[in-house]
């Protein structure tokens, strides 16, 4: 079994342990193998590589993309969980507005890219991780990337609603592939993706007692890609390894449809 996961090293670890071959794809290459190795330090038969992958950077996706597919026979698991949150106003090099520039549509992208090999592959999987965050966020089709006015939250919200509209439109698109694609909540996890607000930050700090540690926040990442029961479930939202509400933004088949071609439109995709 082959898995790729962008980011999160405790999904990471856990199915390292059920002796996958895991390939980490990140933007910063040390910190992925200061991963790899703590990985391998606990089972050293672990195997574990690391792979350079910027999401901000569709150049970088597609060339991520076109090595593995050269290099790697089998696919099947996906997990979609890098991600940033509440960052001051930057564009990724492509120009999109970094929240949903990385959050959803480097994800998108880079899951086109690899679709053929799922498919040969299946039964495979795909986890695309979002946020409770979910349920405060509305897809602004006239201003996607916050030109018109940003508010980091806001723009935040807008890409994890992202998530799940995307993995509900995948999930529909792939019926009777064998790949299933579902979203997870991962919880309120502590860890430094707050590092761009001050107030999350120390907001963070003083319930730190209260807050998921990243290996529990992993739990349902794990769950989605490895449990047997789910074989056969697509479509749907998970949180603490049971199915979870979205919001009716996140269910509307319209809205989803229509950023799944806004996407494919900004990214000069056709992806049928």
């Amino acid at each position: 079994m082959t898995l790729t996961a962008t980011r999160g090293r405790q999904e990471i670890f856990t199915i390292a342990l059920k002796r996958a071959r895991v390939i980490i794809a990140c933007r910063d290459v040390e910190k992925g193998e200061e991963a790899a190795a703590s990985i391998r330090a606990v089972y050293p038969k672990a195997d574990v590589e690391v792979r350079e992958l910027d999401l901000a950077d569709t150049c970088s996706i597609r060339a991520f993309a076109q090595k593995f597919l050269r290099e790697v026979n089998h696919l099947h698991i996906l997990i979609n969980n890098a991600g940033v949150m509440m960052c001051p106003y930057t564009k990724t090099i492509d120009g999109f507005e970094m929240h949903i520039g990385v959050n959803h549509l480097g994800h998108f992208l880079l899951t086109s890219l690899l679709i053929g090999l799922l498919k040969r592959s299946a039964p495979a999987r795909i986890i695309v991780v979002s946020s409770l965050a979910h349920n405060f966020g509305w897809i602004r089709f006239h201003d996607l990337h916050s030109q018109g006015s940003y508010n980091s939250g806001l723009a935040y919200c807008q890409s994890k609603l992202a998530n799940v509209l995307f993995a509900r439109e995948l999930a529909r698109r792939l019926k009777g592939t064998n790949v299933t694609v579902n979203s997870v909540h991962p919880g309120t996890v502590n860890s430094d993706l707050t590092r761009h607000s001050t107030l999350m930050t120390i907001m963070f700090t003083v319930f730190a007692l209260f807050l998921k540690t990243p290996r529990e926040g992993a739990q349902t990442s794990i769950y989605c890609a490895v449990a047997e029961e789910l074989h056969s479930i697509s479509g749907k939202h998970f949180s603490d390894c049971v199915p979870a509400f979205v919001a009716p933004q996140g269910r509307s088949e319209e809205t989803a449809r229509r950023l799944w071609d806004a996407s494919c439109e900004l990214l000069g995709i056709e992806w049928d």
